[in-house]
């Protein structure tokens, strides 16, 4: 429950990230009606704005509301087995050939009913808000039918009603051929393209179509026709792509104007180019990096030549990436990927938003939604430096403290 709802709200001597670099000095930070409405050195705060305002903090690091802008939060079942299996020495690929991997969380998804799915789902996204998620985005892809993927939309959108969180949904009908497909990938498509994709823009159930571009998913070609159907439909175009391979998926999606191109392990420098051309970001996963001990390293040195914005999500899904703890990857972004601090809090704020497409988030600026954290520590560098649970003081939604210790 909101702990605060008043309309004018003031944090004092804060250590502002602003979503891309720190303020030089501790600020005051004024809130009302659900938006920033200023921002002032404290030495120099003018005590007269404070007047009809509640005091709510002081003191500490505040950051924009963390965006985790790839996760697959709803499933049901888990792959603890499989994580087992991985660590005996058998590859991802082999696993998912074998009909497990994607395929294992698609037969236990479709059998679960929406009510079912919430239930296994609510905890992981409290994870989320507990470290400070503020917007996230929940992708479909493991019921791989019309009416199963439209279930786990539905209850991603319940999900953000459930919580105070900012929730977009993505249709991630190409995640995987399921059985009844088995070598028939370009009717699959075509149901994906033809009903799938109509069905959800009808009922306004996804704000973006994703695509699994890889030689265990769908070919450039496929997923080609897959962002053609998303375009027809006004809907926003992402990919996964160039995660264990490169199939020029990340270049395809910048052809089409897509917000992100996700993974990117294998991304070349043609590749690299294209998104800076198109304004595509770059979302570093490094979870799964991590969980399936992948040794090839994303081109961070040539998302920076290019001047690419590089966003750190959770992929929190079941089976490469079960961690619904976003401090973490930026932990994880810094010293597997060799990000900077700055680097990794600006890829989890401002460009983890601008990978949704959301660019009035992410940040703290006069008129930017109050969606805030106030952690207790005294850098932002910390977070980062860290992993540690329990360092979240207070959670701010549209202006409302729903979180406070």
């Amino acid at each position: 429950m909101p702990m605060h709802s008043t309309s004018k709200q003031l944090w004092r001597d804060v250590q502002v990230f602003d979503g891309l670099a720190q303020l030089d000095e501790a600020m005051n930070v004024l809130v009302e009606d659900g938006r920033i409405a200023g921002l002032w050195p404290s030495r120099t705060f003018d005590e007269a704005l404070a007047q009809g305002a509640v005091e709510v903090g002081s003191g500490g690091v505040m950051t924009p509301g963390l965006v985790d802008c790839h996760t697959h939060l709803v499933y049901a079942g888990n792959r603890a087995g499989e994580f087992e299996q991985r660590l005996e020495g058998v590859s991802y690929e082999t696993i998912a050939r074998n009909g497990g991997g994607i395929l294992s969380s698609v037969r236990a998804t479709r059998t679960a009913s929406e009510d079912e799915l919430i239930a296994a789902s609510l905890p992981r996204l409290d994870a989320l808000l507990a470290d400070g998620v503020t917007t996230l985005e929940i992708k479909s892809g493991y019921g791989l039918t019309v009416e199963s993927e439209l279930k786990m939309l539905r209850v991603a959108r319940r999900l953000g009603e459930l919580r105070p969180v900012r929730v977009l949904t993505t249709l991630l009908g190409a995640h995987a051929l399921p059985p009844e497909y088995a070598g028939r990938a370009d009717d699959y498509v075509s149901l994906v393209c033809d009903e799938m994709i109509p069905a959800a823009a009808r009922e306004r159930l996804a704000d973006a179509v994703d695509v699994f571009c890889e030689g265990i998913g769908f070919s450039p070609a496929q997923c080609e026709r897959v962002f053609q159907a998303a375009r027809a439909h006004g809907l926003a175009i992402k990919a996964h792509a160039e995660q264990l391979s490169n199939l020029g998926g990340s270049a395809l999606a910048a052809r089409y104007g897509a917000l992100s191109a996700d993974h990117i392990e294998y991304l070349d420098e043609a590749g690299v180019r294209a998104m800076a051309e198109a304004g595509t970001v770059a979302v570093l996963l490094p979870g799964a990096f991590h969980v399936l001990r992948e040794t090839q390293l994303p081109p961070i040195a040539l998302l920076r030549q290019y001047g690419v914005p590089m966003a750190v999500a959770s992929d929190a899904n079941p089976g490469t990436s079960p961690i619904c703890m976003p401090t973490l990857m930026a932990n994880l972004a810094c010293t597997l990927f060799r990000l900077t601090p700055r680097e990794a809090l600006a890829g989890m704020t401002a460009h983890g938003a601008r990978a949704l497409g959301l660019h009035d988030l992410g940040c703290i600026a006069v008129g930017a939604p109050a969606d805030l954290c106030l952690w207790g520590i005294r850098q932002p560098a910390e977070l980062a430096y860290a992993v540690q649970a329990g360092r979240l003081r207070q959670r701010v939604f549209n202006g409302v403290v729903t979180y406070a210790r």
